[in-house]
């Protein structure tokens, strides 16, 4: 069986992620720093006929990383399907940001995304074949007021998944970039923007589920009609 491997499978986007693709047949791997707190998403999945392994693993450590792509690899099964979906939206304001939480920042945003990505771009160019999914936030189209930090990171990240599409898809291997806009249903969000979760009832804010359909969706796309970038935003959002 063919691993999914979801680089920060938290507790909504990533998690929503990882069960839709245990529907569709995949051994999941799902990876955060914390490996305990993986246990309620697992035994979901288990739970519900699917196939899934927790590990625990900074993925901003390059050492962590080749050593957790090996072992999925050996024990687990090819990995065909790659998505990064680290966080790291930090506001600050440019006069007391500091640079240790600006390189922080990076470093999960952006330089994990390549770490993880260029490893696992290794295991599927030898195969000609895999998806690999990068979540994105407005943030990576444009730098708002006190998100210097994480506009940056979002912008690389944005511009690594380019390069890796027009380098790794005549290879046979689909990388898309897709620009989350908007509010997602979250716990974050309902005790810190009441307003916005309000919203909810009139479907202004991202159902992590409908994300995850879009996931599945890039990866079920022939390769004659491959999306690059989809920005997924409610509709009544302004943009």
């Amino acid at each position: 069986m063919p691993a999914a491997v979801i680089i920060g499978a938290g507790d909504s986007t990533g998690g929503a992620i990882a069960k839709r693709f245990a529907r569709g047949g995949y051994t999941v791997c799902a990876v955060r720093r914390n490996a305990d707190k993986l246990e309620p998403l697992l035994q979901e999945i288990r739970a519900a006929g699917g196939q899934a392994h927790g590990f625990g693993t900074d993925a901003r450590n390059e050492e962590a990383v080749n050593a957790l792509f090996d072992d999925i690899e050996a024990k687990h099964g090819p990995i065909e399907v790659f998505v990064f979906n680290v966080g790291a939206n930090v506001p600050a304001s440019i006069l007391e940001e500091t640079s240790r939480k600006y390189y922080k920042i990076w470093e999960m945003a952006c330089f994990a995304g390549f770490l993880t990505a260029s490893k696992a771009a290794k295991c599927m160019a030898p195969r000609g074949k895999g998806t690999m999914l990068f979540t994105g936030a407005t943030a990576s189209l444009r730098g708002s007021a006190n998100f210097a930090a994480f506009a940056g990171a979002k912008h690389a990240l944005r511009a690594l998944a380019q390069s890796m599409a027009r380098e790794l898809g005549p290879r046979g291997i689909h990388v898309a970039h897709v620009v989350v806009d908007g509010a997602i249903d979250t716990e974050f969000i309902r005790e810190n923007f009441p307003e916005r979760y309000a919203l909810k009832d009139k479907d202004g804010i991202l159902n992590p589920d409908h994300i995850a359909e879009n996931y599945w969706m890039l990866h079920m796309q022939p390769r004659d009609a491959w999306t690059h970038e989809l920005d997924l935003r409610p509709w009544m959002e302004k943009f």
